[in-house]
C-alpha cells in the first residue's frame, strides 16, 4: 500500500508548495501560473518519491531500483530538456500569432523547468520517499 500512497503524496506536497509558492509571487493569479514548469519539479518529486521509497525498502543493488533510477533520469532530462524547449517554441509562435493578427488563442509557454526547480523536486522526493520509509518501518 505504501508504493500506491509515495507517488500521490509526492504530488500532493510538491502540487501544495508550488501553489503556496506561486501564491506568494503573484497573488490571486496564482491558479494560472500553476502547471508545467515551476519551483518544484512536481513530475520529479513524483517519481524521486517513488524511487527513494524502493531503494530504501528493497534495496539500491536491485533491479527495481536500477529501473526507477533510470526512469528518473528520463523524467529529469524530459523536465530540463525537452519541454523546456518546447515553451521556448510556444514563445516564439506565440508571437507569430500575435504579428499575424490570427486571433488564436496563444499556446502555454511555461512547460519546462529550471535547474533549481528540478533539484528543488529531488530533494523534496528524497524528503517524502525517506519519510514513508520511517513512518512505514514504525508502523
Amino acid at each position: 500500500m505504501i508504493y500506491f500512497i509515495a507517488p500521490f503524496l509526492g504530488w500532493l506536497i510538491s502540487g501544495s508548495l508550488k501553489f503556496f509558492i506561486n501564491y506568494i509571487r503573484f497573488g490571486k493569479g496564482a491558479f494560472g501560473k500553476i502547471g508545467n514548469g515551476g519551483f518544484p519539479s512536481t513530475h520529479t518529486t513524483i517519481i524521486v518519491t517513488s524511487v527513494t521509497l524502493v531503494g530504501l525498502k528493497e534495496g539500491l543493488n536491485t533491479p527495481i531500483f536500477g529501473l526507477g533510477l533510470a526512469i528518473a533520469l528520463i523524467v529529469i532530462i524530459d523536465a530540463i530538456g525537452l519541454r523546456r524547449n518546447v515553451g521556448k517554441h510556444a514563445k516564439i509562435i506565440n508571437k507569430m500569432i500575435i504579428i499575424n493578427k490570427l486571433g488564436e488563442s496563444g499556446l502555454r509557454e511555461s512547460m519546462g523547468h529550471k535547474k533549481h526547480e528540478v533539484i528543488g523536486g529531488i530533494i523534496l522526493g528524497i524528503l517524502i520517499g525517506s519519510f514513508l520509509y520511517l513512518l512505514n518501518n514504525l508502523i
